[in-house]
C-alpha cells in the first residue's frame, strides 16, 4: 500500500485519519510539533494494526524547512492528509494583526509551502493524492469567525487549482469541508447535536472519498445543502444576519 503522510497528526481528526488508513493496510508518517507526544498513539497503532508508524516533526509556519522536511521522511509518500489547523481567537485577530497572521499562516501560507513542494513530487512520479482539510466557513465569511474563514476559503481555491492542474498527472485532489466537529478545539462550543459530526465519522468520510475520487466532501453531508443555502442568501439581507 505504502506511506500516508498526516501532516498536524495530533489533531482529534487527524488522529480518526490515522486509524481509518492502518485498519486499511497503510503505513503512515505522521508529522506534528513535538512528534514525540504521539509515541504511545503510534505505538497503539503499531499494535491494532501490525503497521509500521513513523513520527516526524514539522512546523506548519517555518516555511524555510519543509523542502528539508520532505526530503528527509523515512519513504517517499503515496498520498498526504493534510489535517493541520488553527481556529484562533475573531475578536483578538480584529485589534492583534499577529493572530490573524497566526490564523492566515497556519491555515493556509504554511499549507501552501508544503503542497508546493508535494504537488511538484506527486507531479513529477505521476501518482499520489492529496487529501486538504478545509472548512464549511470558506464558503461565506461571517462576522463570527471571517479571519479564518477567509483562510479556509483560500485553501479551498488553492486545493481547487491544484486538482485541475494535477488532473491530467493522474493525481487525486480532494477537498474536505467539515462544519462542527466534536474536537478539543471546539469542546467549549455549545454546538447542536444534530449538525455535529463525531472525529471517527469525519475520517471514515474522508477515506470512502479519497477511494472514489471524489473532488469535495462536506461533513457531515447536509452541510453542502445548508452551505448552499447560506451562499444564496443576498448580500444585502445577509448583512444584518448574526449567523
Amino acid at each position: 500500500m505504502g506511506y500516508v503522510l498526516i501532516i498536524g497528526a495530533k489533531s482529534d481528526i487527524a488522529k480518526a485519519v490515522a486509524r481509518v488508513y492502518t485498519a486499511n493496510g497503510y503505513d503512515l508518517i505522521l508529522a506534528a510539533r513535538n512528534s514525540k507526544e504521539l509515541q504511545s498513539f503510534a505505538k497503539d497503532l503499531n499494535i491494532r494494526s501490525s503497521r509500521k508508524v513513523s513520527l516526524v516533526d514539522i512546523d506548519v509556519l517555518d516555511f524555510a524547512s519543509h523542502e528539508e522536511f520532505y526530503k528527509g521522511l523515512v519513504e517517499r509518500p503515496v498520498g498526504v492528509v493534510v489535517a493541520a489547523g488553527y481556529l484562533g481567537d475573531q475578536e483578538k485577530a480584529q485589534s492583534d494583526f499577529e493572530e490573524s497572521q497566526k490564523i492566515v499562516d497556519t491555515n493556509y501560507t504554511g499549507i501552501v509551502s508544503l503542497l508546493n513542494i508535494i504537488a511538484n513530487d506527486f507531479e513529477k512520479h505521476e501518482s499520489g493524492f492529496i487529501v486538504g482539510i478545509s472548512s464549511v466557513a470558506g464558503d461565506r465569511g461571517r462576522k463570527s469567525n471571517y479571519v479564518y474563514g477567509s483562510s479556509k476559503a483560500a485553501l479551498t481555491a488553492y486545493l481547487s487549482g491544484l486538482r485541475n492542474r494535477l488532473f491530467d498527472s493522474g493525481v487525486h485532489v480532494l477537498t474536505v469541508k467539515p462544519g462542527f466537529v466534536e474536537t478539543k478545539m471546539t469542546e467549549k462550543m455549545d454546538l447542536p447535536e444534530r449538525l455535529t459530526a463525531k472525529p471517527d465519522e469525519v475520517a471514515k468520510a474522508i477515506f470512502h472519498a479519497q477511494r472514489t475520487g471524489k473532488n469535495v466532501v462536506y461533513t457531515k453531508g447536509m452541510w453542502k445543502w445548508i452551505m448552499l443555502t447560506i451562499k444564496n442568501i443576498p448580500e444585502w439581507k445577509f448583512k444584518k444576519m448574526s449567523i
